[in-house]
């Protein structure tokens, strides 16, 4: 039998699920820990990059200081966090290091949405007597949200990914089933539990999309138009 073969063996063999060292209780802290993160940069991340686009000031400063982040390794943030008393904090410090690598997509494209709105529309609005609060909620953000979802789904997708770092540090979290193959030399376990971070990430990005269809404004406007 291949790798291939021995992996789905170990993904179908239902003793591999169970326990607090089973698949089934690595996903949802794999889930926790990517959700919790993903939450926390959209309310950092969002709500700056939408009033900066909104009032024209101030964004492209923000954009660059978050993109440096980029430049930093997740595991090395995470490496300095384990030296401070956070090391003692639970998920914290993977968290916050997975917040910092999740704020630079959602940041720049919610700006960069705002930003490239069409300023005739914008000043045909103000022109109709719209406010800035009517401008921003009828105008600004739905012509902006298509590249808002695609800083989500970057996000969410890298975030899923990364978050088997935890495992580096002895947390949970799917990674916890690489490591421990590659501890037994069990290449078939480095496999699955691969895969399953893998088919997450895919997950998520799928429900992403389909969400994104069925919320997006500018869709709903055009089927109500149509009707």
């Amino acid at each position: 039998m291949g790798v291939p073969a021995d992996a789905w063996t170990w993904l179908t063999t239902g003793a591999n699920w169970s326990g607090e060292s089973g698949a089934w209780h690595r996903l949802a802290e794999h889930v926790y820990v990517s959700g919790t993160a993903l939450v926390l940069a959209c309310a950092i991340a969002l709500p700056v990059a939408l009033w900066l686009g909104h009032i024209g000031r101030g964004g492209a400063l923000a954009v660059n200081i978050s993109n440096a982040g980029r430049a930093i390794p997740v595991f090395a943030v995470l490496a300095l966090f384990m030296l401070t008393p956070l090391r003692s904090a639970g998920y914290v410090p993977t968290i916050i290091a997975l917040v910092l690598f999740a704020v630079p997509p959602l940041l720049t494209n919610a700006y960069i949405g705002m930003r490239e709105v069409d300023r005739a529309v914008v000043e045909a609005a103000r022109g109709m007597g719209m406010s800035g609060g009517q401008l921003f909620l009828r105008v600004e953000l739905p012509l902006a949200y298509p590249l808002l979802m695609t800083g989500l789904r970057s996000a969410a997708v890298q975030v899923v990914a990364t978050a088997t770092i935890a495992s580096m540090v002895g947390q949970g979290g799917l990674g916890r089933i690489i490591t421990a193959g590659f501890a037994t030399y069990n290449t078939a376990q480095v496999v699955a539990g691969a895969l399953l971070a893998a088919v997450l990430a895919l997950l998520v990005e799928g429900l992403l999309v389909a969400a994104d269809r069925l919320l997006n404004p500018l869709r709903k406007a055009s089927v109500a138009g149509a009707g």
